[in-house]
């Protein structure tokens, strides 16, 4: 019985630990990832790309605001933004102060769906059992964020709002076409509105969306998009050392939970992000990421 408790203490302890960890340590411990894509034509020059996602501030992450603004530093010549920005109404303001130095570089997004609506407690073992649920139709209208907001300070820095809609920049001289949807998870996804509209005159072809649901992966990769940037994953969040995730909150396969991977004909990269819900503030073997994603010319080695 002596063994039995003392293996018991023993198990009891490490778990205390593990969570401590996830909930101390890991959850504040930033990563930037590199990754090299071979998707440009013959002979251009390489572009450099910031994939920012899911910050889900809150007021009072100075630790986390201070590490995006310092992420200008890497001088990139474009910014993604797959969205779930805020998880407070309180947060605007401080997104937009940490976010202020990127905001004055080349820049799209698009939004998830905690940047409509607050995040409201639940159980998270119902992650186990398939993805999350969209808000309560009797708590919408209170737990409404200021998104507005938020999108006009984007759309005024010369960010373009892609949310079921498509638009175009000239990046290090290449002129890049980007087609986008709003959040798949809410269902706010319309690919049918802009599908079709790539031009044989762009240099470089990139869906965006926050939730990498299949039904947009395989509508952008069948519209010819060469790159398809996604959120919402949160890479797992609680992940098993040599397993990986355990689950993706979409219907995404646990293997591209988290950064590059093919999609068809398509490079498909998906951030694992720099939050968590206020409810679930834990990550393991997950650490919070932004990613560098450095574009070069097609048959360069990775």
């Amino acid at each position: 019985m002596k063994r039995i408790a003392a293996a018991a203490g023993g198990l009891a302890l490490s778990g205390a630990a593990a969570v401590a960890y996830a909930a101390l340590i890991e959850v504040r411990w930033f990563a930037l990832r590199s990754v090299d894509v071979p998707v440009l034509k013959p002979g251009s020059a390489p572009i450099k790309l910031l994939h920012i996602s899911d910050l889900h501030l809150m007021p009072g992450q100075h630790r986390k605001q201070q590490w995006v603004r310092s992420l200008a530093e890497l001088e990139p010549d474009l910014v993604v933004n797959t969205g779930d920005n805020i998880s407070s109404a309180d947060s605007v303001w401080p997104l937009l102060d940490c976010l202020d130095p990127l905001l004055e570089l080349p820049g799209v997004f698009v939004s998830g769906s905690n940047d409509y609506f607050a995040p409201r407690p639940k159980n998270p073992v119902t992650y186990l059992f398939g993805p999350s649920k969209g808000p309560r139709a009797s708590d919408l209208e209170h737990r409404r964020l200021p998104t507005e907001t938020m999108d006009a300070a984007f759309e005024n820095a010369g960010w373009l709002n892609l949310r079921n809609t498509r638009g175009e920049l000239t990046v290090a001289g290449q002129r890049l076409e980007f087609a986008g949807v709003d959040d798949p998870h809410l269902r706010y996804d319309r690919y049918a509105d802009v599908a079709g509209g790539f031009t044989e005159a762009a240099d470089l072809r990139i869906g965006v969306t926050h939730a990498p649901y299949k039904r947009v992966l395989n509508a952008m990769s069948d519209d010819d998009a060469q790159l398809i940037l996604a959120g919402h994953t949160h890479g797992g969040q609680l992940c098993v050392p040599g397993y990986g995730a355990l689950i993706t909150n979409c219907d995404l396969d646990r293997r591209r939970v988290k950064g590059l991977s093919r999609w068809g004909d398509a490079w498909l990269h998906v951030s694992a992000g720099l939050g968590t819900s206020p409810f679930a503030p834990v990550r393991f073997s997950c650490r919070p990421e932004a990613t560098l994603l450095t574009l070069r010319e097609a048959g360069s080695p990775l």
